[in-house]
């Protein structure tokens, strides 16, 4: 059988997202400008890839100072948090088309196994939250299983 590389990660976040973004969607209100309720937090946008044997996060945060956002680590998650403010809200104020989220959001991530604070390091930089963990994305071999079972013509029966 072929050596291929293990890719952990490979399609499972683009099913993620789609499945947060189709949530967050369809917990909106009737109107597209309506508040959602609290426990509807939006999910801000991420790419995720490997960069050698690191794990690279990208997650587009436009407006969100950094005071406003936490990044942690728990139970083999990476945490992305915090609230986008300044909606543009009041009297005077008629909305046209409002696509950019507001309030609070939240993002995890399932990280490998192992995975300890001292390989995270978080950048924010031009309203782009860059998470680097160093060794993530290392290649690991496939591990075949050898599949026994009784010879040809051999009737094997296992009664317990």
């Amino acid at each position: 059988m072929p050596e291929h590389s293990h890719n952990a990660f490979r399609g499972l976040y683009d099913m993620f997202a789609e499945m947060g973004r189709m949530r967050e969607h369809l917990t909106q209100g009737d109107h597209p400008h309506e508040a959602r309720p609290s426990s509807g937090a939006w999910i801000p946008p991420a790419d995720i890839y490997a960069y050698g044997e690191d794990l690279v996060i990208r997650c587009e945060l436009a407006g969100v100072p950094r005071e406003d956002m936490e990044v942690a680590i728990c139970s083999g998650q990476l945490w992305i948090s915090g609230e986008r403010s300044g909606a543009p809200d009041g009297a005077g104020v008629t909305d046209y088309v409002r696509e950019r989220r507001y309030g609070p959001f939240r993002r995890t991530i399932a990280l490998p196994p192992g995975i300890e604070r001292e390989q995270v390091a978080a950048t924010l930089e031009d309203g782009l939250l860059e998470i680097v963990i160093r060794g993530a994305a290392a290649a690991r071999r496939d591990e075949q299983i050898e599949i026994g079972g009784a010879e040809r013509g051999e009737v094997r029966l296992d009664v317990g």
